[in-house]
């Protein structure tokens, strides 16, 4: 249970890092609003405002991965994953993890760590404009949303292994869901067969109401 806390703990901190860079979205899309306003409207086009979005998209991204891991929301091809058991599950899981996710996100986080202590050595900013926006706030991103991917790949780690030992997936921490059509049934109570009859009634009313025109006209 105490490992179980735990888990959890860090999902919340992961939930709460991406819901916060999550708004970064909203000013983005204001300042894309602006920035084309101004150019068009205004004849008044910001040369840096490119790179600062670009940035702004890049910085969202990243820090929303370890987030989406929390919530097992990366995009997989389970065309025959879903039909496994979860310990078979939870053994392929944990097979990609130690051969793709922790040598790659490793990778990611000290080589950001080094992109982002030389370009705040150098001062650098973006080359695309004669005076381009700083680029090192951007870079310290790098190494920061690798540590909390590799901190939430360690709790993945942690959860494959329980399930192998116990034979089912330990629980998550809630937040929004996809729901599909299958979920979406059995949350409004209902079934194949009632939606087959309302299709039928409506085929049926609508005969009904065809030939009640037809025989005004005539």
């Amino acid at each position: 249970m105490q490992i179980q806390n735990i888990l959890l703990t860090i999902d919340k901190i992961s939930t709460f890092i991406g819901q916060a860079f999550s708004w970064l979205i909203v000013s983005l899309t204001f300042m894309i609003t602006w920035e084309v306003v101004s150019r068009y409207a205004f004849d008044n086009p910001h040369p840096w405002a490119f790179d600062v979005m670009i940035m702004m998209y890049g910085t969202v991204f990243m820090m929303a991965g370890a987030y989406t891991l929390s919530k097992n929301g990366h995009v997989r091809g389970d065309v025959l994953y879903g039909f496994f058991s979860p310990r078979v599950q939870a053994s392929l899981d944990l097979l990609l993890y130690f051969l793709f996710f922790i040598p790659g996100v490793f990778a990611l986080a000290w080589a950001g760590y080094n992109f982002a202590g030389e370009a705040w050595a150098i001062n650098e900013h973006s080359n695309v404009t004669a005076d381009g926006p700083p680029v090192y706030p951007f870079k310290t991103i790098l190494p920061v949303a690798g540590a909390f991917l590799l901190l939430q790949g360690v709790v993945e780690i942690i959860r494959c292994v329980i399930c192998i030992r116990e034979g089912e997936w330990p629980s998550r921490e809630q937040d929004v869901e996809e729901v599909d059509v299958k979920k979406l049934k059995e949350m409004v109570h209902v079934k194949d067969e009632d939606i087959a009859a309302l299709d039928r009634f409506v085929v049926a009313q609508e005969g009904a109401h065809s030939s009640a025109h037809g025989g005004a006209a005539k």
